[in-house]
């Protein structure tokens, strides 16, 4: 049974940091991206951070210079440590895993972020 089990959610104040974590396990096939994507009361999923299978990473504009991914393989993990949040970033946090072989994506549950003013 694959699952994707997100932790690492909670309320902070607008400038604080919260750090994401994400683990999957009963993916029999290497894993190539992994990704963070959230959702936002109202709007669609977009896109947050991914990296790939040897590391290299890209981010959402809104994100750059603030989070931060990175992933252990060995674990088959994904890590979202985010700074400076703000007003904006409010929402579900999802973690994907993408097997692209077999053209599966894999998710999480979601977990919540939530940032006072």
């Amino acid at each position: 049974q694959v699952q994707l089990v997100e932790s690492g959610g909670g309320l902070v104040q607008a400038g604080g940091s919260l750090g994401l974590s994400c683990a999957a396990s009963g993916i029999i096939f290497p894993i190539n991206d992994m990704s963070w994507y959230r959702q936002a009361p109202g709007k669609q999923r977009e896109l947050v951070a991914t990296i790939t299978s040897g590391g290299s990473t890209s981010y959402a504009d809104s994100v750059k210079g603030r989070f931060t991914i990175s992933r252990d393989n060995a674990k088959s993990a994904v890590y979202l440590p985010m700074n400076s949040l703000k007003p904006e970033d409010p929402a579900v946090y999802y973690c994907n895993a993408r097997v692209a072989w077999i053209c599966v994506d894999y998710w999480g549950q979601g977990t919540q972020v939530t940032v006072s003013s």
